[in-house]
């Protein structure tokens, strides 16, 4: 499966456009449906946030939908959903997207919508007040009334990490938020939403020459303001196992993290690469290594993840990112000994490496779901932006399955041997007594 190759082009205001049409013209294989995707990555994200405002990169996010120069609020909701489409937004580690998918002959309206918003969102107190109040919601439902909540994204960090910019949590602290000021938010604004500062791309059924025409039309005009110099969030890797622990009153079992630190998956893609089929040896499918030997031989854990990607998705970051392992146990295993066993496992691999089986599978496991996903035009937008941001170059999404593929057994073997514990960090989930009792 051979994608069409996206286009470029940079404004004078220093937005740089990706435009991925469904097929080039003139090509023979017809192309996709009549719908368009768009978004918009800014190069923020949680890492970037000051001490004392955290969770400020997430409540931004927010704020950008509750409308614009030109548009009162909700305005945005209205005019996507009117013309039949869909809209979100999501904060990450060094970015944060907006994106939509539109019938395309509604592409104009979505272009215009982004670039009012691009140009001056509506930021009063009213709005930044109504919208503290819904990320403090969101936080209760999604981190402190969930079992496991945060786990292992909020928690393993501050264990692993020592710098403010990775350990913190990017979900945020309810003072922090309520701290918020409107001048505080015309700052992030100002500071980090420059056109310059942001990849715009369109995918879908697009005519090159008239969704750049559109493009210039709705964003030429958005005054360019200087991009700040992106700062290194790199640190020294830990030099003895790091340890904690966090009570979870809504925890039905027990359950630990471990946090490795993976190599800098822009600078060293192929080494990262090894970790990501590492990770899918270890825990993809009933046949995995950890899955046959935690769950059914040894009946250890009820649940195991390991993988590439703090978040829980790979090449979602730049350095430093996170490879974890998660597990959840009966109160009558110990955390050390699922550790041991996760340790016998990684040894084992270090030292004979994968079967061919095994990187087959993952290959062809792993370039399906990539394809699968990508036959959905918003994951297609959203990788082809994510990537065009972190790494420069979009065609890597289409590159990926081949260099999947090309990963060897001794590069899965030194990405397990790399997995030392004097290196990692232990983050250990305790249920409350009264969890353990039901459990028991």
């Amino acid at each position: 499966m051979v994608e069409p190759q996206p286009h470029r082009l940079t404004l004078p205001n220093g937005l740089r456009v990706v435009l991925a049409p469904d097929a080039e013209p003139g090509a023979d294989a017809p192309g996709g449906p009549p719908v368009v995707g768009i978004s918009v990555h800014y190069d923020v994200g949680f890492r970037s946030e000051p001490q004392g405002r955290t969770g400020f990169a997430h409540l931004f996010e927010h704020l950008m939908f509750q409308g614009s120069e030109s548009l009162e609020k909700l305005a945005h909701f209205r005019h996507v959903q009117g013309s039949g489409g869909i809209f979100n937004g999501s904060t990450h580690q060094d970015y944060t997207d907006y994106f939509q998918v539109l019938p395309s002959n509604a592409l104009e309206r979505g272009l215009f919508l982004e670039a009012d918003r691009m140009r001056a969102p509506r930021i009063t107190e009213e709005n930044l007040r109504n919208q503290v109040d819904v990320v403090k919601e969101e936080i209760r439902l999604n981190v402190l009334n969930r079992p496991y909540g945060g786990f292992p994204w909020i928690l393993l960090p501050p264990v692993l990490y020592s710098t403010f910019a990775n350990a913190h949590n990017g979900y945020g602290d309810f003072t922090d938020l309520e701290q918020a000021t409107v001048e505080d938010c015309a700052a992030f604004f100002d500071t980090y939403y420059a056109p310059g500062n942001a990849v715009l791309t369109v995918a879908g059924d697009i005519d090159v020459d008239h969704a750049a025409e559109l493009v210039h039309k709705h964003f030429g005009d958005v005054p360019a303001r200087p991009v700040p110099e992106r700062p290194s969030f790199d640190e020294p890797y830990p030099e003895t196992q790091q340890w904690g622990r966090h009570r979870d009153p809504h925890a039905p079992l027990p359950a630990v993290a471990l946090g490795h630190r993976l190599p800098d998956p822009v600078e060293e893609l192929d080494s990262y690469l090894a970790n990501v089929v590492l990770g899918e040896i270890l825990t993809d499918g009933d046949a995995s290594r950890l899955q046959q030997r935690l769950v059914y031989r040894d009946s250890l854990v009820v649940d195991i993840h390991a993988g590439a990607g703090l978040m829980g998705a790979p090449l979602d970051a730049r350095n430093p990112d996170t490879f974890t392992i998660t597990a959840a146990h009966s109160p009558g295993v110990s955390t050390e000994r699922v550790m041991e066993a996760i340790d016998s496992e990684l040894d084992r691999l270090a030292t004979e490496g994968p079967t061919s089986e095994e990187l087959s599978r993952v290959a062809a496991r792993w370039s399906a779901e990539l394809y699968r996903d990508h036959d959905r035009l918003i994951s297609r937008t959203l990788d082809l932006g994510s990537t065009e941001l972190l790494h420069g170059r979009a065609e890597l999404v289409g590159e990926l399955p081949e260099r999947v593929g090309a990963v060897t057994a001794e590069d899965v073997a030194a990405a397990a041997k790399a997995l030392r514990p004097e290196t990692r960090a232990v983050l250990e989930i305790e249920p409350s007594n009264d969890s353990e009792g039901g459990a028991a």
